[in-house]
């Protein structure tokens, strides 16, 4: 025994015959017979951690080794058995299964005792006794009998008690001389290993593929013939492989391993399976390859996702069930708390539905909910959670928000949805929803607070009235319904014809002539009078009416553009400001205002489109691609507010920008005795050396229009000149004009 056993975990020496067996799989494997008793030699039975002590870390990490041992024992040369104290099998290897002619699996759960010849029985029980009472392996010699067979055969069996005292782990050797014994185990092997259920894969060391028995070629689909010399990436995908090559490393480290891996079938089909491996030296420790016991799994981890799925997804509508969104909901509290951003939680409830499914049946009630399923989807991000709960009460996870509108631009527009008619059948189902919204941190710490809470919102909704959605939080919800009435406002605004243009001019400083303005949208509220863009554009924005209000001042713009250019000349230019918001929209919006443009005659180069700093570091392609297409179509571009911190003068090298609109923090306190000016006749400066012209904001004095115009600046607005005026007055002051600065 001394000469078998190994310490668990150690690098393995070579055992056995090293010539005649050298071409068959296990050449050079040795078996960690007796250490793999009690998972470490010399670790007494008694002292290992007993069932009534619980699952220690010591415990759980014996019974890991012994789980790894089992599998390394299936290809030993002897056999090897785990038995019950009444000698059940519990397991045995390949080598055991066939001297005692039984199936491997053992289905009928027969004792080793059975096939102990009568007159050894007593030999055998006091064997068994002395094992289990022992810290130290015991021996026996004695005669066994197959299966269904009359004479016996010699053999040397060695046990020791396995972990906790619970079974015995039993070695079998045949009692026969050395030679005829190599003979019987290399005929028994070949047999074994050509015959066997499980898959035998040996692999060199290169990775290549050097013996497979035909149960191994069979599961991949090829010949034994087709897969000798191959590569063992060649039967996997680029995860499998990555893989392989982490452990390759650690089986030339002798660490012998098992793992689930992933191949591919001939005909591209996947094959799950558990890889047992061992590494293999030669006398010298040169590292050899590996051999592999392969065992499929496929069908068993098919199970297991069916009832994974089962267990988190609900089978009428697929969406993630409670349980899962309980799981979802807790990670993506720890994620909002983790990146400081807040999460929403939507609880959905179908107004009405109880009446559709008592009157239209059942059948058509669950065509609803999928229906309803399919509806709210479309409103939610793909990185949202949408989960049923159950009936038809729904639930959405919002979560990487900055900004409460978002979530209020979302129920509105499953509100929308699921207030159109339900084609069931040849008959309509109507429904609504009452949607409560409960936010984290600010509602709720824990999860279940937080559903809870969403829940009550829910409630609050209904009782309002139905068809609306309601915060958990009373001060959150007279916002919400303040933002909501703006909305509405801003829809019938459009109707109505509320919105306008003023115009701010621009001034060029060098002759003192108004040669451009600035068109500024306005909204005259019939409540609240005369709105500036800051008080109603997050709000257009976050429901979806900038793209058409961006549209109708494009427009405008370009319609007043051509108008003053019959009376200023054709130079004259309109900017309108763009946000990035904008240029994400639909692209044939864009195409609409070339035609539009070419419809009025007028030169695009008339347009000056105002883009703020960020736009030259979004990092969506789609934001630069549509700008530079706008720049194609002949629009000119103004970087608006320069030197608020985004960007440098560098950045504008990559890009087409016509005018530089220095941001009015350089203006404010400009005077001759300030570094201020410096810094704007170096920032002039340069912006000329790159072609561009620079338009300074902000100037409300003599002195500091007197100052930039001395700087180089090209052109000024602000208050020194005027405020944004209405189209006339605009026009009267411009037919009046200005002096040019004085000469120095």
């Amino acid at each position: 025994m001394d000469d078998e056993s190994q310490a668990a975990g150690g690098r393995p020496q070579p055992s056995g015959p090293s010539t005649a067996a050298a071409r068959a799989p296990l050449a050079g494997m040795a078996v960690p017979l007796g250490a793999g008793v009690n998972g470490t030699a010399g670790t007494p039975a008694a002292l290992a951690p007993r069932a009534e002590d619980g699952l220690t870390p010591e415990r759980l990490r014996l019974e890991q080794e012994h789980a790894y041992f089992n599998d390394i024992y299936l290809l030993a040369p002897v056999g090897y058995f785990v038995l019950g104290l009444d000698t059940t099998i519990l397991q045995m290897n390949l080598v055991g299964a066939d001297l005692l002619g039984v199936p491997r699996q053992n289905p009928d759960r027969v004792h080793f005792r059975n096939f102990i010849s009568p007159r050894f029985i007593g030999d055998f029980d006091r064997f068994v006794q002395a094992a289990v009472n022992s810290c130290e392996p015991r021996q026996c010699d004695l005669q066994l009998l197959r299966a269904h067979e009359q004479h016996g055969f010699p053999a040397t069996l060695r046990a020791s008690a396995d972990l906790g005292g619970q079974a015995l782990r039993v070695v079998l050797e045949l009692a026969e001389g050395k030679l005829a014994a190599l003979e019987r185990s290399e005929e028994r092997f070949r047999r074994i290993v050509h015959t066997a259920e499980e898959g035998i894969w040996e692999i060199d060391d290169q990775a290549r593929t050097s013996f497979v028995n035909p149960k191994m070629a069979s599961m991949l689909g090829y010949t034994i013939e087709e897969m000798l010399e191959q590569p063992l990436v060649n039967f996997m995908d680029d995860e499998g492989r990555t893989i392989l090559e982490r452990n390759i490393a650690r089986r030339r480290d002798g660490v012998a391993e098992r793992h689930e891996f992933k191949f591919l079938r001939k005909d591209g089909s996947e094959l799950w399976a558990t890889l047992a491996t061992n590494p293999i030296f030669d006398p010298q420790g040169q590292y050899l390859g590996a051999l592999a016991l392969v065992t499929d799994i496929t069908a068993r981890r098919e199970t297991s996702e069916l009832i994974w799925h089962q267990a988190n997804f609900d089978a009428l509508t697929a969406l993630p069930n409670r349980h899962m969104f309980q799981d979802r909901l807790r990670q993506e509290m720890k994620k909002a708390k983790r990146e400081g951003l807040f999460l929403a939680l939507l609880f959905i409830d179908l107004d009405g539905f109880k009446q559709v499914n008592d009157t239209l049946g059942h059948a058509q009630g669950d065509a609803l909910l999928v229906e309803a399923a399919r509806r709210i989807g479309a409103c939610v991000r793909a990185s949202d959670t949408l989960a049923r709960l159950g009936g038809d009460e729904f639930t959405i996870i919002l979560s990487g928000l900055d900004h409460v509108s978002s979530v209020e631009r979302i129920a509105q527009n499953i509100l929308a949805n699921l207030n159109q008619p339900f084609q069931l059948g040849e008959q309509q189902g109507r429904v609504s929803a009452s949607v409560g919204i409960a936010l984290f941190p600010s509602d709720a710490a824990e999860p279940d607070e937080l559903l809870r809470h969403a829940d009550q919102a829910m409630y609050a909704a209904k009782h309002g009235g139905r068809n609306r959605y309601s915060y958990f939080t009373p001060d959150l919800q007279l916002a919400a319904q303040a933002r909501l009435q703006i909305v509405q406002d801003l829809r019938l605004a459009q109707a109505q014809g509320q919105f306008a243009l003023h115009y701010q001019p621009i001034v060029n400083l060098a002759t003192g002539a108004i040669e451009r303005a600035e068109a500024l949208l306005r909204w005259q509220h019939p409540e609240r009078g005369l709105l500036a863009p800051a008080e109603f554009l997050a709000q257009a924005e976050s429901n979806g009416l900038l793209l058409e209000l961006g549209d109708w001042v494009f427009r405008h713009a370009a319609a007043q553009a051509r108008q003053w250019q019959g009376q200023f000349g054709a130079g004259f230019q309109i900017s309108v400001n763009l946000s990035p918001g904008q240029l994400r929209g639909d692209a044939a919006l864009y195409q609409g205002w070339q035609e539009y443009v070419r419809a009025l005659a007028l030169p695009p180069r008339s347009i000056v489109l105002e883009i703020a700093e960020g736009v030259l570091l979004d990092s969506a392609s789609t934001v630069v691609a549509r700008l530079r297409a706008l720049r194609e179509m002949g629009l000119q571009v103004a970087l608006d507010d320069f030197g608020t911190g985004y960007s440098s003068l560098a950045h504008l090298k990559h890009f087409d920008i016509d005018y530089l609109k220095l941001d009015h923090s350089f203006v404010r306190e400009l005077a001759a005795d300030t570094g201020d000016l410096a810094l704007c006749e170096a920032v002039i400066a340069m912006a000329h050396k790159l072609g561009l012209r620079v338009v300074a904001e902000g100037v409300e004095t003599a002195v500091q229009r007197d100052l930039l115009a001395l700087a180089g600046c090209d052109f000024a607005q602000g208050y020194v000149y005027a405020p944004a005026l209405p189209a006339d007055d605009f026009t009267a002051l411009a037919v009046r004009g200005w002096p040019p600065p004085a000469a120095t």
